[in-house]
Formats: structure tokens, sequence, C-alpha cells
């Protein structure tokens, strides 16, 4: 009796969790002015923010005293086709360069904004905020924004480090072309790195109501031997009372990039020089 009453409880707790999920979809337009609705916190579930290609569990050498809190985990690769960036020969040394000089080669260390599309498939979740207009994709580290100009397609004036993104629907897909970003971002934690010459073309397409499927092609040819796409899913985030939480991250990176000033010596062999550091900013 007691396993049956149990068995009885969990399918009422089914049914009535089920239907909360469906009350807050049926709160929720299927369209805005004619377009699907994209309001909402997404997330990507992947290991992409730490490396785009296929890549093995590691332990961090440098890290030893964080144990497996700093272990680095196994992940598919997110690239279409053969799974490979596909790297010039020069650029290839200077990725591998990167890799062996990281965290001292990543910018996200040093609080830096991430850049396109690296801020979308980051370890934390980021809000879309749609109307009949601009459409606005707010991310939490370094308190990031963008705008996605769905009118007001001219040129940026200038690089910056999240470029200037144009939107445009292609039937029920939003396509967002983002250029003009500089050449300090980088793609993952692996040193997968771009020039100032990049192109991304992402795609947006509600699977349903609480699923994106997500693609970006990136165009380089100061760095690339061809244009490369990855792809994944977007996992809405549905708990009750949802909101996205800064991470104003300056405060964590002062010790890094002023430790001179503050007579502190780096912890690992990878930290750089805090005066070549800071040239960067």
């Amino acid at each position: 009796m007691p396993h049956r009453r149990t068995h009885y409880l969990g399918v009422i707790l089914a049914a009535a969790l089920a239907s909360a999920a469906h009350a807050q979809q049926a709160q929720r337009p299927a369209t805005i002015a004619g377009h699907p609705n994209f309001n909402g916190i997404w997330q990507a579930l992947n290991t992409a923010y730490w490396n785009l290609e296929a890549h093995n569990a590691q332990g961090l050498d440098d890290f030893w005293g964080l144990g497996a809190i700093a272990a680095i985990p196994a992940g598919k690769s997110v690239i279409t086709g053969d799974g490979k960036i596909p790297y010039l020969p020069a650029a290839l040394e200077q990725r591998n360069k990167n890799r062996e000089t990281w965290p001292a080669s990543d910018p996200e260390a040093r609080c830096f904004m991430l850049g396109v599309p690296r801020v979308t498939y980051h370890n934390m979740p980021f809000q879309i905020m749609q109307g009949d207009g601009d459409l606005l994709m707010v991310y939490p580290f370094e308190a990031t924004h963008r705008v996605i100009h769905m009118t007001d397609h001219s040129p940026a004036p200038i690089d910056t480090w999240m470029g200037k993104s144009d939107g445009s629907w292609d039937g029920n897909t939003l396509v967002v072309v983002t250029t003009a970003q500089n050449e300090y971002t980088q793609f993952d934690r692996a040193g997968n790195f771009h020039s100032n010459q990049l192109q991304v073309t992402e795609r947006f397409t509600l699977i349903d109501p609480d699923h994106i499927r997500y693609q970006a092609t990136m165009e380089d040819p100061k760095v690339f031997s061809r244009p490369w796409t990855i792809e994944m899913p977007l996992y809405r985030i549905i708990d009750q009372n949802a909101q996205l939480l800064e991470h104003k991250c300056v405060p964590f990176a002062d010790k890094l990039l002023y430790s001179d000033l503050m007579h502190l010596q780096p912890q690992q062999k990878n930290m750089p020089d805090p005066k070549t550091f800071r040239s960067t900013q």
C-alpha cells in the first residue's frame, strides 16, 4: 500500500507540473508582430565554452590545488561536417600558442566582453527581449548586451568587442549578421581565435516553445581557409520566476590585472607580466 500511495502521489505531482508548464506557455503569445516569440531566458548545455572541437577530460596542472574542481569536462564537437576548425597554417600556430599560454591568452580571465558567438554558449544563461522592432540580447558576464538592429543596417564606424549585429527574418528564422568585432575576443577557453575580419551569421529557429536550434557560421579569410558552422540547441529556463542575474566580474580580475601595483605574485606560471596584460585594454 505505501508503494501504491507513493506512485499515486508521483502521478499527481507530474500532472500538476505539466499543468503549470502548460499554463506558463499559454500566457506567452506564440508570435509577436507575425514572427516567432523568442522572449525568455535561454542557455546552451554543452562544453563548447571550453572547446568548440571534441576534447577529452583533462586536469589543469597549473591549478592542481583545486583538484577535480579545475578539471576540464570532456565534450563533443559542435562544429558541423568534420568537426574541425579549418585554420590556415600560420593561424593554427597562433591557436596552439594561445592554448599553451591559457589563461593568460584568454580575455575572459580579464573580464572583457566575450564577443559573438561565444557569448551565446558561455556557461551562463542569457535573455532575449523581443518587441515589434529591434531585439535586445542581455548576458550576465560583464553585464553585456547587444542590440539586434532590424532596420538600421548601416556599417559600424569602428570595431568593438561585440561588433554590430544586424537582424532579418528568413521565414520563421531570426538571422543575425555580426561584423566589426575587434581581434581580441576568442571562441572558447581552448585558444580558438579570429581576426577583426570575422563575420558571424547566426540563425535562431524555434523547434518548440522551449527549444531553439542555434547555428552560427564564421567567415574570416585572414584566419580560416573556408567558412565553418557550429550548431547546438538552446534551452529555455522554465523555473518559476526565472531571472537573469548580473555577473559584474571586474572586481574579480583586479588582482590579475594589477598584481604588480598590489605587490602580489602570480600563482600560476601562465600569468603574464601585469604591465603587458593591461596594455591590451
